[in-house]
């Protein structure tokens, strides 16, 4: 799965996560203020602040940052592409470096959104408080000020999903192409030509889906955190607990460690009965599709047993899944109140404005979602290691390694009786 597509799968993930820390540092150490580079950006935007308060959405500093993030990720793409000779390394290292920098871009738009929310509602707030005149072109020009950053938003998560649409197929092809050249060791697998077809396919869409919300939550974490952070600031006190700095931040961890615990310990039997119907699904196809060809297959007896098993496996799924979902909805449900409820004693005693509360609801939000995506992905989570498995057991095969235990016979060739034990 990562060997055909990667270069050294093992150490190019250990370097991206030591590249990450090393640049992190030299950020932090010397360049984070390093006053000639700044002195350089001055000339390439604007310094002043809005009429609501807001510095525009590229500033110098901005743009010192991200200059200095682009050339970070080129630096790690040359070094791969220097030391590294994996025919799918354009692809694989350039792409994930390029996938990575985007999904950072597309994060501070919702940065800059989030402080233009703080802007619009405390406008709202004194407009509704008739504490002074509220002009119809002061309302409509502080909408139409996000328009642009709007436009650009769009057309950024566009390109980035058609990109990364191409970046999952590729990578796709590689282990199409890896389990093909080796179909001679493989093919005796139970349902190998499913696992080459549609569990590859699988495997690049949920790729697609669950690897781009996993590097988007990384990402707004790295740029919402110090803002809630600092936010918590203006929140007076905690029920039950009082003041502690970065209140905010702590209340998110909880509740996203609260409820990843929860349905991992509520779902950890979900994998594996996946698994297990993919294996008994695999089991009912193959013997209709022999049953095209050999009048002696695909025999009513035979077809009745093996749907038995189907239909067995499916309810005892959805039998797993209906208390799995009790504890994931309403885990969901009752964190949306969690805010509202630890920013009790703040609204009470009037000590933020509207437009604070919302950027301090819109900013947990972000900083809960991505702390929660355990929690909130657990059922794409399941199907991703049921397929996991599947491909595994072609790896075992290739490499000469012992099948996994899931994949002892799991159903007897003569009669077809699925072992009882499995399931």
């Amino acid at each position: 799965m990562f060997k055909s597509f990667f270069p050294s799968p093992k150490l190019f993930f250990m370097s991206a996560v030591a590249w990450v820390l090393f640049v992190g540092a030299l950020w932090f150490g010397i360049l984070d203020s390093w006053k000639p580079a700044l002195d350089f950006f001055q000339g390439f935007a604007p310094t002043g602040v809005g009429p609501d308060g807001r510095p525009p959405f590229i500033t110098p500093e901005r743009l010192y940052i991200y200059t200095f993030l682009i050339v970070s990720g080129l630096g790690f793409a040359i070094i791969w592409e220097v030391f590294s000779d994996h025919p799918w390394r354009r692809w694989s290292v350039w792409g994930s470096v390029l996938i990575g920098l985007s999904s950072y871009f597309n994060v501070q738009f919702d940065v800059y959104i989030n402080a233009w929310y703080g802007s619009f509602f405390d406008l709202i707030q004194v407009a509704l408080g008739k504490t002074r005149v509220v002009t119809g072109a002061e309302y409509y020009g502080l909408l139409i000020s996000i328009t642009w950053v709007l436009v650009v938003n769009i057309i950024g998560l566009v390109l980035l999903s058609f990109f990364t649409q191409h970046y999952v197929f590729r990578w796709r092809t590689a282990m199409n192409d890896y389990y093909v050249s080796h179909w001679e060791k493989v093919r005796k697998i139970e349902g190998a030509s499913q696992r080459v077809q549609d569990d590859t396919m699988r495997f690049a869409r949920g790729l697609q889906g669950l690897g781009m919300t996993f590097i988007s939550s990384m990402m707004t974490l790295i740029a919402f955190l110090p803002l809630l952070w600092v936010l918590s600031r203006q929140v007076t006190e905690l029920p039950f607990i009082g003041k502690i700095d970065g209140s905010m931040v702590f209340v998110a961890l909880l509740s996203a460690s609260f409820g990843t615990i929860l349905l991992a310990l509520v779902g950890i039997r979900l994998p594996g009965l996946e698994f297990r119907n993919q294996r008994v699904e695999a089991a009912y196809r193959k013997e209709l599709v022999y049953g095209e060809d050999h009048d002696d297959r695909a025999e009513p007896a035979t077809l009745t047993e093996l749907f038995e098993g189907v239909r067995r496996n499916y309810f005892r799924l959805y039998f797993n899944y209906m208390y799995f979902n009790v504890a994931k909805y309403a885990y969901l449900q009752g964190t949306n109140f969690v805010p509202w409820f630890v920013l009790g004693p703040t609204v009470i005693v009037g000590a933020i404005t509207f437009g604070v509360f919302q950027q301090i609801n819109q900013a947990f939000d972000q900083v809960d979602r991505s702390f929660r995506f355990f929690a909130s992905s657990w059922s794409d989570i399941v199907e991703m290691i049921s397929i996991y498995k599947r491909l595994r057991a072609f790896e075992s095969v290739i490499e000469g390694e012992e099948l996994p235990s899931i994949e002892k016979p799991f159903i007897d060739s003569t009669t077809t009786e699925i072992a009882e034990s499995e399931l």
